[in-house]
């Protein structure tokens, strides 16, 4: 048998990814060389326990055990070279190569074994899973309940961050299974350990994120936050930044711990520890180091004794621990001289500090945004009110973050700091610059008429064309009216019933009856274009203006009498917000308040009913005076025609006797002349209307004496 076993391209299993290298067996041990970063890990045969060959998603695999409780996974191996492999180690290392198969029932449901520096989750005698302890990052507990953080793997492009075991309990006295569990879990896992005593500890400090109180407990690497739930272990290394900043009220002070990577808890990830603090709360602080380490330590910046506000002394502990120079509001005040912005991220209100490098928002999310990370700031108009403005922040990775409900007041202080701080101003417009770029909220509220509006400039496109379909369509009935008009053809009937028109045409010259032909044509497009939109516009209104309104509900009399007292509970409130809060109140409302309402609504329909009964027997006594004066109108219509048919019959003896008489019978008459047969009896009605209030009806002495 061969001293040697030679296996190119097997795979290495580290911390979840795959290296690929060169596999090589030999009596002293075992050796694998990864072909990327050229490692080799070597195992010395006397140090092999146990070796198991088992199928896995690249073929077949083998897992060797240490002595000491190492792991080593290798996989890409053909079935055909498990008797080799198992000759081998008969020979040379002296075990039985045993064959495991993972157990794929899917069940979630086993027993758990710890072996080593290995977690195996088995399922009868077949293992599920394993996880080896050396990749666990923290080990929390809760009821019944063992939750396993990993660490980061940055060459993986997936990795497992997260696995939760449910123990359930038992009957067994002064034992706890999860603490069992959780201590086998610790004893061989890589989780920052408490070692030693802490430096110094801050006791019951309010924290907002994660929320709750917490004992801050400070150890030369790491912080520690212990809750009443949940602990937190968060090394040095992973704080970014630290910021200190003032509250509005002028009474408290946000400590702000940036993060990278997040603490965890669950599915939720806090990029930002946020500690609140009163400037009233005072502490005096001694460190648990004697003066030669903290002066060696600290050079300095710690002393053993330390007294003053308790947001001093924590700041300025973190400060030296972590090495970090605190960040705090640059020069920026607004409206009310502070040195933050009220205002809303999302669902929750907060304060925006514009920093020196940046803008930070607490609390709920908390956001910090860098000066080089912004592609260009928004201002726009507030949604609800015109009251507030709202401003917005796109990142050059395309993420907008909306700070909402800003207070028109500190449009301008916000607006030069950003100015100041040349950002680009994406709505900034020609009049901004040509001034200087100053710029009052009065001028920027307006700035949206400036824009173009899609729905006015449709309107006007379909206003010109219904104006051009009526243009044309009166045009082709003037048309008509000319070439259906023709004096010389149908003399004789044109002069009964045009006579008047016929004699001024005949009298005067061709260039005068293309005149009297051209006006009356003009006419008849003004009246054929308005009427009928008179009487659209009639129908549309329908309504009469006059009439009483109707009485409103004890609901709708209760709002109006209420909206001003929600609008002042609830500052900022939107419209349907404040329905739906008007909704809730008026349901919780009791019976004999709502009573009172229902008889005001019960007196509003009293005075509406009586006020009907008046106006219907006004509009029937106006709809009777109506109905009379059309019949007089018809009568003195009928009188008109009349006359005018005699008056035909007598034209051309009359014309040679009183040249002035037959002008004033033309010029009355001059609307006959656009005119035709199939002309409306609108428009006969309107002339015999105005021929009526030029001259009043004839009496019967008058027609008499016509007749004779």
């Amino acid at each position: 048998m061969a001293d040697t076993l030679e296996f190119n391209e097997i795979y290495q299993e580290v911390k979840g990814s795959m290296n690929d290298g060169r596999l090589r067996l030999s009596r002293q041990g075992v050796i694998f060389k990864n072909s990327k970063t050229g490692k080799v890990d070597n195992i010395q045969a006397s140090e092999l326990a146990e070796g198991v060959w088992r199928r896995v998603a690249l073929g077949h695999g083998l897992k060797l055990l240490t002595k000491n409780g190492h792991v080593y996974k290798y996989d890409g191996f053909r079935e055909s070279e498990f008797d080799k492999l198992s000759d081998f180690f008969k020979a040379h290392y002296c075990l039985e190569l045993a064959e495991k198969d993972l157990c794929v029932k899917g069940w979630n449901w086993g027993t758990v074994r710890f072996g080593g520096q290995l977690l195996s989750f088995d399922i009868g005698e077949q293992p599920v899973f394993e996880i080896p302890l050396s990749n666990v990052s923290q080990c929390t507990t809760g009821k019944n309940e063992v939750t396993l953080e990993f660490h980061q793997n940055d060459d993986a492009e997936v990795s497992l961050m997260e696995v939760r075991f449910y123990v359930p309990p038992t009957q067994e006295d002064g034992v706890d299974p999860v603490e069992a569990f959780a201590q086998n879990v610790l004893s061989k896992a890589d989780v920052i350990q408490a070692t030693g005593d802490a430096i110094c500890i801050f006791r019951e400090l309010q924290c907002l994120t994660p929320r709750g109180r917490y004992d801050i407990r400070i150890y030369p690497t790491f912080l520690h936050l212990h809750g009443k739930t949940f602990d937190y272990k968060i090394p040095y290394t992973t704080v970014l930044r630290l910021f200190l900043l003032p509250h509005k009220d002028q009474r408290q002070m946000f400590f702000v711990i940036s993060l990278d990577p997040p603490i965890k808890q669950g599915q939720t990830r806090y990029h930002f520890l946020i500690l609140l603090f009163s400037k009233d709360e005072d502490i005096s602080l001694t460190l648990n180091m004697n003066e030669e380490e903290v002066e060696k330590r600290f050079e300095g910046r710690l002393t053993k004794n330390m007294s003053g506000s308790l947001y001093e002394m924590v700041s300025r502990v973190m400060k030296a621990l972590v090495n970090r120079k605190i960040t705090v509001p640059g020069n920026f005040q607004g409206h009310s001289g502070a040195q933050c912005i009220t205002c809303s991220y999302k669902a929750s209100s907060g304060l925006l500090y514009p920093l020196e490098r940046g803008f930070i928002y607490v609390h709920k999310p908390p956001v910090h945004i860098r000066f080089d990370e912004i592609s260009f700031v928004n201002f726009a108009r507030g949604t609800t009110t015109t009251r507030s403005f709202d401003f917005e922040i796109e990142t050059k990775q395309g993420t907008q973050y909306t700070f909402s409900s800003i207070e028109r007041e500190e449009y301008g202080k916000l607006f030069d700091f950003v100015n100041a701080k040349k950002l680009n101003i994406k709505n900034r417009g020609l009049k901004e610059r040509k001034k200087g770029m100053k710029q009052s909220y009065d001028e920027y509220a307006d700035s949206d008429e400036d824009q173009h509006d899609a729905y006015l400039e449709r309107m006007k496109e379909e206003g010109k064309i219904r104006e051009e379909n009526a243009n044309d369509s009166s045009d082709g009935s003037g048309e008509e009216t000319d070439e259906s008009f023709n004096p010389g053809e149908e003399d004789d009937d044109v002069a009964e019933e045009f006579d008047s028109n016929a004699s001024a045409s005949s009298s005067s010259g061709d260039g005068d009856s293309d005149r009297d032909d051209k006006k009356p044509a003009k006419k008849a497009k003004i009246v054929k274009d308005r009427k009928p939109r008179k009487k659209q516009q009639e129908s549309k209104k329908g309504k009469d203006p006059n009439a009483p309104k109707r009485p409103m509900s004890a609901y709708m009399l209760w709002l109006n009498a209420n909206r001003e007292k929600i609008k002042s509970d609830h500052p900022g409130i939107s419209i349907t917000d404040l329905f739906k809060k008007a909704g809730e109140l008026w349901k919780a409302m009791s019976k004999e308040k709502k009573e009172e309402w229902d008889r005001k609504a019960e007196d509003a329909r009293r005075d509406y009913e009586k006020a009907m009964k008046e106006y219907s027997v006004g509009s029937k006594a106006d709809s009777h005076r109506g109905e009379r004066s059309k019949k007089k109108k018809k009568k003195q219509e009928k009188q008109m025609k009349g006359k005018g048919d005699k008056k035909g019959a007598t034209s051309k003896s009359s014309s040679s006797k009183s040249p002035a008489k037959s002008m004033s019978d033309s010029f009355k008459s001059k609307e006959f002349v656009s005119s035709d047969e199939s002309s409306s009896a609108e428009s006969k009605k309107e002339d015999s209307e105005e021929e009526g209030a030029a001259s009043p009806p004839p009496s019967s002495e008058d027609s008499a004496s016509g007749s004779d």
